[in-house]
């Protein structure tokens, strides 16, 4: 089995952990592929079952993916799979860590579960989008979190209209509008004031960014639609799509966004007795100071 290993760049506190690591990898007869980036904070990188490459190579080199950093990171190594499962392992150096969940002491026993192919795991729903620009080819991507419509300097409002499945929904005016999967809707849509989806769900959320009218909420729809949202004014302030915080495009007068269900899932392996709902106690701090009773 080949293991790849992906850490943010400058993540300087993890290289005793990576060395470590790949030495206990070579120890337990797994072949390592290292990001190159990454190699830079990993004493003698390359040798005998080390091979260092660039990160499209060694996601398609790796029947395993170890990803140190934040959720960050986590989305850029997403970016960078083809359409195959590979379980992917998120260990927390970043801050909230809703992605990365698996904390240092438990890498090595759920990379043994791993190793012995069994691990526990969790398929999470991507979603599809389409950006139809005037004078330009499509651009299309897959995104673990959300696709986000907004503003990108002026304190200016803009003004969206949004369908779906073909009905039209509302024009909103706004500093922009999230269109979430449920595994986002823990990171921008949670800060955006969006509802909080179990990442089961197949759902997607539209949440407008600062409305200008109070009585514009969060929607919650089947993730068997099909969400369109057109660019009705820019105003003169520069607008743009990205996608999970790593790809973006500008957007004019009448471009529009179409989002949809991806076909592809992301395979995140899960730290034995660890549960969504833990997950949010931890990171969210929710009960600190109660006493649960028995």
């Amino acid at each position: 089995m080949t293991i790849g290993v992906w850490a943010r760049p400058d993540l300087s506190a993890a290289g005793n952990a990576l060395g470590d690591f790949v030495r206990w990898l070579r120890e337990h007869g797994a072949r390592v592929c290292v990001e190159r980036r990454t190699a830079s904070l990993v004493p003698q990188a390359e040798g005998p079952g080390c091979v260092v490459a660039d990160g499209p190579e060694v996601a398609a080199r790796s029947d395993a993916l170890v990803v140190l950093g934040g959720d960050g990171t986590l989305l850029r190594v997403s970016h960078a799979l083809d359409r195959r499962s590979v379980p992917i392992l998120g260990v927390n150096f970043g801050s909230l860590g809703f992605l990365t969940e698996i904390a240092l002491s438990e890498l090595y026993p759920t990379l043994e579960a791993v190793l012995d192919d069994k691990y526990d795991f969790e398929e999470r729903r991507m979603l599809h989008a389409v950006v139809r620009r005037k004078d330009h080819p499509d651009e299309t991507g897959d995104v673990l979190n959300d696709v986000v419509v907004s503003k990108a300097v002026l304190s200016r409002i803009i003004e969206l209209d949004v369908s779906v499945d073909g009905l039209f929904v509302s024009a909103f005016r706004a500093d922009g509008l999230i269109v979430s999967s449920p595994t986002g809707s823990t990171a921008y849509n949670l800060a955006a004031g969006g509802p909080i989806l179990h990442p089961a769900l197949p759902a997607v959320v539209l949440t407008p960014i600062c409305p200008h009218m109070l009585t514009n909420r969060p929607l919650v729809v089947s993730d068997e639609s099909t969400v369109e949202v057109c660019l009705r004014a820019e105003r003169g302030v520069d607008v743009q799509v990205t996608f999970d915080g790593q790809r973006g495009f500008p957007l004019s007068s009448d471009d529009s966004v179409v989002v949809t269900r991806s076909p592809r899932t992301l395979r995140l392996v899960k730290a034995e007795g660890r549960d969504f709902f833990g997950v949010l106690r931890t990171k969210l701090k929710w009960g600190e100071g109660t006493t649960r009773k028995p």
